[in-house]
């Protein structure tokens, strides 16, 4: 089987980055970077960086006198008393680059390729965020915009042009802190297409002038804002009646502030949702930031986002007029159903067909204890669900209790046919108290639960899925 071109400069990449894994073998100089060593060799460093050829090449070479790797141009002096293995050549300390950097530049170096976004999930600094993929968070910036510090420090032009096309795509999705960073960064580089992209994105955030200046040079907010001038002129060129553009013009900032709240939620960035909603009267309930957050982010933002005091936790939205609390019941989502009733989201608000949450987690577990399955939803967890169940049912319940309804019916709180057992029925009734019927009602609500996950095979064997009701004469 003969190879193509592509398999044989794959294989030679690989052959090369071997070199470099293997560590000090045919190795022929050391670098020392935050302690650690780096064993690599003089020939390919020279031949794919001038800065390395140079260095090694050049009339001050460490050949004789190990000296500091700088790639500023102000080579220290002889470093004294350092020394590597025999065959390796002296101990060269980096301190310019970090441990990573320097190895994602050596890699690039000997196999033309090298991913800089980092391994996902794993921990990284300045991401506390867990199970981050890191395509966009801060640490992935961060780590992008120190590659492409070094790449042009140490002249490797390469790596530089694909780092400044992996901000490019981050930037589109990172917060917009991050984005002013390597803003500032893109300049300082003199990377225009980069800096093109990212003036663009701050332009259309709609950050006033004097929060731009927080972050970024006068003279960069000053561009930005004739950027924002600019624009504005030509969609009015554009336009033929002016009355449509207001009104367009209106409908399309709405889109962006909205567009870029989102973007700022999947980032978990709740400040910047917040200096929305101080700078620029981002009004969250009309954007449907809870609705979304809810759906689509984790709890901690969920929690922020509620904490800022800026959106009403049981707001219907949809044509159906969902609560967040509505969505959170159908999400079968614990967590969220937790946050949003410690805010304060009522459980009986109904939408316009007149359903509430509790109907919503009573529909879903009928559903699941009878039929075996949850229409819509590929998959369920029991125990999720009997959860939400609980935690709506007591939020009610003491919803209830605290409007003076001293006497409530029990069979209103539980989804049940009247068949559980006389004894059961009797200790109900004798106790006469609310508490102790929302007690028997959720034990029946995890003991129903856990028994259908059985369902199917009872099914197949021919038993009634109700008869698991029996079980509850025990509690």
């Amino acid at each position: 089987m003969s190879s193509t071109p592509e398999d044989n400069l794959r294989s030679l990449s690989l052959d090369y980055l071997n070199l470099l894994i293997n560590g000090q073998a045919f190795s022929d100089v050391t670098f020392s970077v935050e302690g650690r060593l780096v064993h690599a060799h003089r020939c390919i460093l020279a031949a794919r960086s001038h800065f390395f050829r140079k260095f090694f090449c050049g009339p001050d070479s460490p050949r004789s006198s190990p000296q500091q790797l700088d790639p500023t141009g102000s080579r220290m002096g002889p470093v004294g008393g350092v020394s590597s293995p025999r065959g390796s050549g002296s101990v060269i300390p980096v301190n310019s680059v970090g441990y990573e950097v320097f190895l994602l530049m050596l890699q690039f170096l000997y196999s033309g390729q090298v991913s800089i976004v980092p391994q996902k999930h794993e921990p990284r600094p300045n991401c506390g965020e867990r199970g981050c993929w890191h395509t966009h968070c801060t640490s992935a910036v961060d780590l992008a915009l120190d590659t492409l510090s070094a790449a042009r420090s140490f002249g490797v032009e390469q790596l530089a042009l694909l780092t400044q096309k992996q901000l490019a795509i981050m930037v589109e999705k990172a917060s917009i802190e991050d984005v002013m960073r390597v803003l500032i960064a893109s300049r300082k580089q003199d990377m225009q297409q980069l800096w093109t992209t990212c003036s663009h994105l701050v332009a259309k955030s709609g950050l006033p002038p004097e929060i731009l200046a927080k972050h970024l040079p006068i003279d960069v907010v000053a561009k930005i804002e004739e950027l924002r001038l600019k624009s504005n002129l030509a969609r009015r060129s554009l336009m033929p009646h002016h009355h449509h553009h207001d009104l367009g013009s209106a409908a399309e900032l709405e889109d962006q502030k909205i567009r870029r709240m989102r973007r700022a939620l999947d980032s978990s960035d709740v400040e910047l949702v917040k200096l929305m909603v101080m700078g620029e009267g981002l009004n969250l309930d009309e954007s449907i930031a809870l609705h979304y957050a809810v759906e689509n982010c984790s709890r901690e933002v969920v929690k922020a986002l509620l904490e800022l005091g800026a959106a009403d936790v049981n707001y219907p939205a949809g044509p159906a007029g969902k609560t967040p609390l509505h969505i959170a019941a159908e999400m079968v989502s614990p967590d969220m159903v937790a946050v949003l009733l410690d805010h304060h989201a009522d459980p009986n608000v109904r939408t316009l067909d007149g359903i509430t949450p509790l109907d919503i987690l009573r529909t879903l577990t009928s559903d699941f204890l009878f039929k075996g399955a949850v229409p819509g939803i590929n998959h369920i967890e029991p125990n999720k669900l009997r959860l939400c169940l609980e935690l709506v049912q007591s939020a009610a319940m003491v919803i209830s209790r605290e409007e003076g309804s001293a006497n409530i019916d029990p069979s209103s709180t539980t989804i049940y046919p009247p068949n559980v057992s006389d004894d059961h029925t009797s200790s109900t009734s004798s106790g006469g108290n609310i508490g102790n019927n929302v007690n028997i009602d959720s034990r029946m609500v995890y003991l129903n639960l856990g028994a259908a996950t059985n369902n199917s095979q009872n099914r197949h064997n021919g038993c009634d899925p109700s008869s698991m009701y029996h079980h509850s004469h025990d509690y």
